[in-house]
């Protein structure tokens, strides 16, 4: 695809789900400026059970859709899709600013006094190889020791909306309490639906008298590395100027239209509940 882009044009940011909303608020806080395009694949989610291939095959045919709305960059907001996709997608569209997500594992070592640090993410993400390089190379030069923690079906809870419920409060107990007995002193939230149950998370600290365990939640991270790579490409979309003041301002309202593989109710709720936003949403077949 011959890829011909403006600063005027769309941001897209994609997931398998709901949980690239908590990287999507990030970007929104940073480029308040920007369009915009929302992408959340939930009827093939979740990623973190299916293959490498499959994952691969969704991202490239979500990246497509994405560009062939004009987006002038995107952001794989999966943690899952980052590990499996996001090599396939640079190889794809090399002249395209592309930002991924991966655990916060550096910043995670940073900041733990012990070096015992607690990854909570899919299976897929852990059982990556960009992950278990990663991983490695960061043990190597600071010494850390990663306790990886598989949440398996942690993300099919959160997509139901109900972020308080029962299930997720035992999910919580069950995965993270033995990364505490571990003695982990930092928590790396390897998923991008892992900071909407951030609360659940604290309580699951707090009940065990571990309330100064660190989180580690990588979206702001994520929306800084992306202003960069606009402002590289000079794609980055000014602010306005005020026409009667020549004073720059930002530009009010930026757009945002959101798509999904599933019926719309799940992903305008949780724009609605999550958010406090209510975009555009239109089921489409990708």
């Amino acid at each position: 695809m011959s890829l011909s882009r403006s600063a005027h044009a769309p941001i897209g940011v994609f997931d398998s789900g709901v949980g690239g909303l908590s990287v999507l608020r990030h970007i929104r806080a940073q480029c308040p400026q920007e369009d915009l395009l929302y992408f959340a694949d939930s009827a093939h989610a979740p990623y973190g059970e299916k293959s490498e291939a499959y994952v691969v095959e969704r991202s490239l045919a979500i990246a497509e859709f994405l560009l062939s709305l004009g987006a002038k960059a995107l952001v794989v907001a999966c943690n899952t899709a980052t590990v499996a996709a996001i090599k396939a997608v640079r190889t794809r569209y090399p002249d395209l600013p592309v930002v991924g997500v991966e655990p916060g594992l550096k910043p995670a070592a940073a900041a733990s006094h012990n070096g015992k640090i607690g990854v909570l993410a899919t299976a897929r993400t852990l059982q990556g190889e960009k992950f278990l390089q990663l991983r490695e190379q960061i043990s190597s030069t600071t010494g850390a020791e990663f306790l990886l923690q598989p949440a398996v079906g942690l993300v099919d809870q959160i997509e139901l909306g109900d972020l308080h419920s029962p299930a997720i409060t035992a999910m919580l107990e069950h995965y993270i309490a033995p990364l505490l007995d571990q003695g982990a002193d930092t928590l790396v939230l390897g998923c991008t639906h892992y900071p909407f149950v951030r609360d659940g998370i604290q309580r699951v600290l707090d009940d065990h008298g571990r309330s100064d365990v660190q989180l580690v939640d990588t979206g702001d991270a994520v929306a800084r590395q992306l202003v960069r790579l606009l402002t590289a490409a000079g794609l980055l979309r000014p602010a306005e100027a005020d026409g009667n003041s020549g004073v720059t301002t930002e530009r009010t309202p930026a757009t945002l239209r959101a798509y999904t593989t599933a019926p719309v109710a799940a992903l305008a709720g949780a724009f609605e509940h999550l958010l406090g936003l209510h975009p555009q949403v239109e089921q489409v077949s990708v």
